[in-house]
This record gives C-alpha cells, structure tokens and sequence, in this order.
C-alpha cells in the first residue's frame, strides 16, 4: 500500500511533495479548461511550488520517460494478452493509449519534477494535519 510520507504518494495522487495533503494542480488533469496548471503555493502548508518562473519545462524531459514507459506497457499488454495485431495496429494502439493519457502524463510528470526538488517533512505535515 501507498503510503503519506512516500514519494509515490504524493506522485500518484498529485498531491503536494512536502505535506502530502495540499492538491498539486488548480484541477483534475483531464479538466481541460485548466489543463495541467500547477497551483503557486499549497493550500495546506503553504509552499511555493515554482521555484523560478520556467521551473516546470524541466519536466517535458520527464514527460518522455513517462511516455516511453507507458507505451513500452502497451506493448507488453498486447502480447500478455495474446492480441496478435500486425506492426500498424500496435502502433495504433500505442498512439490511442498516448493521446488518451497525455494529461495524465503531463500532470505525473510535473509532480515527479517537484518531488526532485522538494522534500516531505513530517513536521510540517503534522502541523497541518492538526490545524484542521
């Protein structure tokens, strides 16, 4: 299980990388009004998420990795599966799979990129967590 105190936590639940109770983003990914944007400061404990004006293109590099990795497990699904498709569909489905995930990629991707620069602090977090 995916614990409070994890980088996983706050990664996979958008959440912010020092309390881990404070949402990363302004909405859900696939809100796209506001698609992907990142909240300046953590409701919770109040951190500054951006760290220089152009801090989150770092992230785009990320970005890849996440979406090499999720089409790599595409791939790997179709032959679990046993879904013999020819070089076209598999293609297909990777690209389906890609353009289906893309804000959820971006969202992941921006929070691994704050999880490299910011760090969980119990305190904190148990200050916040008593607050309310």
């Amino acid at each position: 299980m995916i614990r409070k105190g994890s980088k996983l936590y706050s990664i996979l639940f958008l959440k912010c990388p020092r309390c881990h109770e404070g949402e990363f983003l302004i909405n859900h990914p696939y809100n796209l009004s506001s698609f992907n944007r990142v909240r300046e400061t953590c409701p919770q404990c109040g951190l500054k998420y951006k760290i220089e004006p152009s801090f989150y293109y770092g992230s785009m590099y990320v970005s890849y990795a996440v979406g090499v990795a999720v089409a790599v497990a595409v791939y790997v699904l179709t032959l679990i599966f046993g879904l013999h498709l020819g070089v076209g569909a598999i293609f297909a489905t990777i690209v389906g799979a890609l353009v289906v995930l893309m804000p959820w990629i971006g969202a992941v991707s921006k929070s691994i990129w704050a999880n490299f620069f910011f760090k969980f602090d119990k305190a904190k977090a148990r200050e916040v967590k008593q607050s309310t």
